[in-house]
């Protein structure tokens, strides 16, 4: 029974490693939020046919506005206003994306989950 009592008294010793993993979790936690609201805040700017179309998007992938130049307006061709607006707007969450790579691929590469997974 006295080995028993050691065993369970030098778990808490060796548990020393998971509070700094907790302390490494809460550390990455507080970065990937700071980096998020970084995110909501930080916009990325896209167009087509030349400036024609224009679409702004957060890093969070939130549209803030599509701008769109009066010449290209016609009545006799809707479609090609549309596969405008498409081709900024993709454009533009393809750039949100990369962002946010950029900015929380490097905190989720650092995390050491170790054995918590």
């Amino acid at each position: 029974m006295g080995s028993k009592g050691k065993k369970r008294f030098k778990a808490p010793v060796a548990g020393g490693r998971p509070a700094s993993r907790m302390d490494q979790m809460e550390q990455i936690q507080k970065q990937m939020a700071e980096a998020q609201q970084s995110l909501e805040e930080t916009t990325v700017t896209a167009s087509a046919g030349g400036g024609a179309v224009t679409v702004e998007m957060t890093g969070a992938q939130e549209l803030r506005a599509v701008t769109i130049q009066p010449e290209v307006v016609d009545p006799d061709d809707v479609e090609m206003l549309q596969d405008l607006i498409m081709a900024a707007f993709k454009e533009a969450q393809t750039k949100s994306q990369e962002l946010a790579s950029q900015m929380l691929g490097p905190l989720a590469s650092g995390m050491d989950l170790g054995g918590l997974l």
